[in-house]
């Protein structure tokens, strides 16, 4: 599933072709993705000016003139493509295709539907179900050591499954959290209530790194990813532990190797001699 910098890197190719432009035509192939569309979804986006392009967390967040906020989450599999002049056939799994007032055409594909897009005023945007309770964001400026700090405080969980936990840090998926870990040099089976002081700020540090990193380079393409103009994401070429079993950590050098372990589900990996 994309994390942060995959939504993130998605958001920055959108905002150049959506912001100030009218949505001029919107189509629907089908009703439903993960679950039925709003009723009249397309209806209520043509016409409208995109007056901001955000996101929270791993939704996107498209805010139009009408104070109605269009909210798309990606799920597995799903994808925007931005295209501009000639337009090649469309696709089994375009689902959802977007005209501009600019002439571009933006087409959202998704073969496994496990994405969602939905419609909400934007008064009432903090309030949504799947926003209500997320953390802060981790390159927001409300994100500080002593936030960290204070939400993992007196948790008993092991601190790979407090970071996954979006309460805790918005946006934060499998991957991100083990290079985060390793990078502070905490291992993913430690109480999250022990990581205060000094553990705390280097994690701290590691989580923004590691996102502004990947962000920089287009994310992670594992499966589906690709950015908007169709480009692949290089960030896993930089990993230092994701899906590097049996492999030399590259920090400790030969003879510790990356181990693999099943945490709440998902596999985690890490350095058992460098994170402590």
């Amino acid at each position: 599933m994309p994390e942060l910098p995959e939504v993130e890197t998605v958001r920055r190719g959108l905002a150049p072709v959506l912001l100030g432009h009218r949505l001029s035509r919107v189509i629907t192939r089908r009703i439903d993705l993960r679950w039925p569309l709003p009723d009249g979804f397309g209806q209520r986006l043509t016409n409208r000016q995109v007056i901001a392009v955000a996101r929270r967390a791993k939704f996107l967040t498209i805010h139009l003139d009408n104070d109605i906020i269009w909210i798309a989450h990606l799920g597995m599999s799903g994808r925007f493509r931005i295209f501009e002049g000639d337009l090649p056939p469309e696709e089994p799994h375009d689902h959802v295709i977007v005209e501009t007032d600019r002439g571009v055409t933006i087409r959202y594909n998704d073969p496994r539907r496990f994405g969602f897009m939905d419609l909400t005023g934007a008064a009432d945007l903090d309030a949504y179900p799947m926003l209500a309770s997320m953390g802060p964001e981790p390159l927001g400026p409300g994100f500080t050591t002593a936030v960290l700090a204070e939400r993992l405080k007196g948790r008993a969980a092991p601190i790979k499954a407090a970071l996954l936990d979006q309460r805790t840090v918005a946006g934060l998926g499998n991957i991100y959290v083990c290079e985060v870990l390793h990078q502070a040099g905490i291992s993913p089976n430690r109480k999250a209530r022990t990581v205060q002081g000094g553990r705390a700020v280097k994690l701290h540090a590691a989580i923004v790194d590691v996102l502004a990193r990947a962000i920089e380079v287009g994310g992670s393409s594992l499966r589906d990813h690709r950015q908007p103009d169709g480009e692949l994401g290089y960030f896993q070429h930089n990993f230092l532990v994701y899906g590097r079993s049996g492999a030399d950590c590259r920090r400790c050098g030969p003879g510790y190797p990356i181990r693999q372990i099943v945490q709440s589900g998902r596999s985690t990996f890490y350095c058992s001699n460098c994170q402590r």
